[in-house]
């Protein structure tokens, strides 16, 4: 059974963050605010815990679109490919914010990811967020809990969360009421930016 933490985004507690860092250290599951929806995310570096998210989510793992939610601009470059001026000032414009950039990878990627040639990215603006990973000290792989219900799309009250997935993850965090509106989803591994989804992120950056 999961784990309920309670973290203040404000001034997020130490001791609960190092939590958080442990259980996914060792290969847990952890749900999470950002600064849009609630997230699913474990360590970049555990196949096993990617294993089981891509389980979860009901596809392959070499198939999956899971993104990278990382602390900073410079943790980004750590996966993708050199990028043109024009894409880091978009993107230095835009983080963090409730973007997605999706950006060419690296051969650094896990080896999980690899096959793919391109990856996307979250530096997302929620203090929670970017303490874990900077305290993991490499990114989350992430994505979003839709929810079944067809009216709401995704889950934004944390105790009603932590019910549904209790016996799914290690640890579901009450960082308060999430957002109902995922990010806005721009490809910039092209010659011309393209929008795959527009969500909460606006369009006055690009």
């Amino acid at each position: 059974m999961a784990e309920f933490i309670k973290i203040y985004e404000d001034k997020p507690s130490e001791a609960a963050i190092k939590k958080v860092v442990n259980i996914l250290q060792n290969g847990g599951l952890v749900i999470y605010p950002t600064d849009t929806v609630y997230g699913l995310g474990c360590d970049i570096t555990n196949s096993r815990a990617l294993e089981r998210i891509a389980k979860i989510k009901g596809i392959k793992l070499e198939k999956a679109n899971f993104s990278f939610v990382c602390s900073d601009l410079s943790n980004i470059s750590d996966y993708i490919k050199q990028i043109d001026t024009a894409t880091f000032k978009i993107l230095k414009r835009a983080l963090p914010g409730p973007y997605t950039f999706i950006l060419p990878g690296n051969n650094e990627l896990p080896k999980e990811f690899r096959k793919k040639k391109t990856v996307g990215i979250r530096v997302p603006d929620n203090n929670i967020a970017l303490q874990i990973v900077k305290t993991l000290g490499n990114p989350i792989v992430s994505t979003s809990i839709r929810d079944e219900d067809e009216v709401l799309e995704y889950s934004t009250d944390p105790e009603l969360i932590f019910e549904k997935w209790q016996h799914k993850v290690d640890a579901v965090i009450d960082g308060g009421y999430g957002d109902n509106v995922a990010s806005t989803i721009i490809d910039l591994s092209g010659y011309e930016p393209e929008v795959i989804r527009e969500g909460k992120g606006s369009l006055d950056i690009l």
